[in-house]
């Protein structure tokens, strides 16, 4: 008879992650590559009305309507300043059925890394200049940390979408006065 599992139990080696590398603000970040689709060079990116800060526009992807997200002004910093560097990083989220594909500005892409499971630390608890929920973990690369964010969290389609409408009602709020 098998004994049964316990939370004790050591956990099989997880295979490491492959990570697309990027800065932001000085920092580095990485997203799995699972959910890269394509680096695009900073391009035309036509604004949207009364959207919030972080949203920088559309973009024409080969004949789709994709949203581009400035990643420092949703962190809550100033907007990225376009250089020659500045990228878009075409990301794809959802699940089964449902699939979101949003472009997020970064200053410079660097490299894709694998990262061994044990190389990954959980989360600060405070320290972090971006919230919490946004870091799925803390890679250790070379004697340095990199922050890995959970798209699917930085780029929720359904926070997304209550900020256009806060700033929806704000600006209607202000022409009313």
């Amino acid at each position: 008879m098998n004994a049964p599992v316990t939370a004790s139990a050591p956990m099989p080696m997880a295979e490491p992650r492959q990570y697309l590398t990027f800065t932001l603000g000085g920092e580095m970040f990485a997203v799995e590559t699972l959910s890269v689709k394509e680096i695009i060079e900073y391009g035309q990116i036509t604004a949207v009305p009364m959207m919030p800060p972080s949203i920088r526009g559309v973009i024409n992807l080969r004949g789709a309507v994709v949203p581009v997200i400035d990643l420092k002004a949703r962190f809550g910093a100033a907007a990225t300043e376009v250089t020659r560097r500045t990228c878009i990083v075409i990301i794809e989220l959802g699940a089964e059925d449902e699939h979101q594909v949003v472009g997020i500005v970064v200053d410079t892409v660097s490299e894709v890394l694998e990262i061994p499971a044990s190389e990954i630390e959980p989360p600060p608890a405070f320290g972090a200049r971006i919230r919490a929920d946004f870091i799925s973990g803390m890679g250790k690369i070379a004697g340095h940390f990199v922050i890995l964010l959970d798209m699917g969290r930085v780029l929720s389609v359904d926070e997304l979408s209550c900020l256009s409408s806060l700033a929806e009602q704000q600006e209607t709020t202000a022409l009313a006065v």
